[in-house]
């Protein structure tokens, strides 16, 4: 069972360092603005269609955010998982299944429309995840 531990640990871990990094650009420096100075001033000044009471700007900042948040979250309570409740992990179907489901999303979305360092990280976190479960079964 330690393997499956180490395995689920390093993959949850990636996808929090990943959620980390994420909400550290949103809030500091250039990395997450649009290089175009009249495009980051439409975006501050125009509102979506669904709302008034929001910038495209702030809803930018705020999808940023909650999706760091989500990856962070998922990091932690996998990893808690993994080192507190490995057993449960172990018999679960359903958080099996969820980890597996959540962390295909995520490559597919960095395959789709993300670029490649984030891709190759939840990538290589879904590797080990997926490694984790089947060491497990195989033996």
């Amino acid at each position: 069972m330690r393997l499956f531990e180490i395995l689920i640990l390093s993959s949850s871990a990636i996808i929090a360092v990943l959620g980390l990094m994420h909400l550290l650009v949103t809030f500091r420096g250039p990395k997450l603005r649009p290089r175009d100075e009249g495009l980051l001033r439409m975006m501050r000044s125009v509102s979506p269609v669904i709302s008034q009471q929001t910038t495209m700007w702030k809803a930018w900042i705020g999808f940023n955010v909650s999706h760091s948040m989500g990856a962070i979250l998922f990091g932690l309570v996998y990893g808690f998982l993994a080192t507190n409740h490995t057993t449960l992990l172990l018999q679960s179907s359903f958080l099996a299944l969820v980890g597996v489901l959540v962390l295909i999303s995520y490559a597919i979305l960095g395959w789709r429309y993300w670029f490649n360092i984030p891709l190759i990280g939840i990538s290589l976190s879904l590797f080990l995840y997926v490694a984790a479960y089947a060491i497990v079964y195989a033996t």
